[in-house]
């Protein structure tokens, strides 16, 4: 039995009976398994030789992939970050311009092809957080596109007017200043921050305070019709979600903030 053949075997017997390998080159196969991702999809695996042993890649199709629901930058810092971080730590997965590699020697090929194939469900994950990570991983992501789109100086996260608002019970996600009338920049992700922020636009037209308001949702289609239809009533311009908008986002700030 030739090393190739032992290490399909050791797939087979430690992953899948499913597991396939069709080869592509001199020792290079692609490696066919039933795992996909969440859309059906399945996982891209290289196996090929590399100096007196061996390696999987996806040859950066998990984070191509990927890039099709979310920003990529944002597993550049925050919870993503730490999260991908982890992964690749604990897994033992390498990360070359964008590409994710194990090595292994050809006796540890099944248990090798377990462990990436764990880690690279994990990453993908990243891209269907659950809920609650999701929730706080919104607001790190509104927060940094406004620091990438917004002029030095010009702006303060969680505002609050002072004259007004001693409890701080009104906060403003992004304030930005210098301008005659100043634009309050809310990042909403629910129902519960939608009322708030409309019972807050209500507040300061009663206070007198001039302002121009700019919301940003981290997806509008989950907020309830009734409390957006209130919503709509006070805020003058709504983009319905952050990572399909970033473009428009940019356009708009480079012409409201001067």
């Amino acid at each position: 039995m030739n090393t190739t053949e032992h290490i399909a075997n050791d797939f087979k017997e430690k992953v899948s009976e499913a597991v396939r390998l069709h080869e592509e080159g001199v020792n290079r196969y692609r490696v066919l398994t039933p795992f996909t991702f969440d859309d059906g999809d399945g996982f891209s695996i290289v196996l090929q030789k590399n100096g007196n042993g061996w390696m999987l890649s996806d040859e950066g199709h998990t984070f191509m992939h990927m890039s099709y629901e979310m920003d990529m930058a944002a597993l550049e810092r925050g919870n993503r970050a730490e999260i991908l971080d982890s992964v690749l730590n604990n897994f033992g997965i390498s990360e070359s311009d964008g590409s994710l590699e194990i090595r292994f020697e050809p006796d540890e090929a099944g248990n090798a092809l377990y462990t990436y194939l764990q880690a690279l469900t994990k990453i993908s994950d990243l891209s269907y957080l659950n809920r609650e990570i999701v929730k706080s991983t919104f607001i790190e992501d509104f927060k940094q596109t406004m620091q990438a789109e917004l002029p030095d100086g010009r702006y303060t996260f969680d505002h609050h007017f002072e004259e007004h608002d001693q409890q701080k019970s009104y906060p403003v996600d992004c304030f930005v200043n210098n301008m005659e009338v100043p634009l309050l920049i809310f990042a909403i992700q629910n129902d519960v921050k939608c009322r708030d922020v409309t019972i807050s636009l209500h507040q300061f037209e009663k206070w007198g305070i001039p302002f121009r308001s700019l919301a940003i949702f981290e997806n509008q289609t989950d907020i309830n019709r009734k409390v957006l239809a209130r919503f709509s009533d006070v805020s003058d311009k709504q983009f319905s979600s952050l990572i399909s908008n970033k473009e428009r986002i940019h356009n708009y700030l480079e012409t409201a903030v001067k």
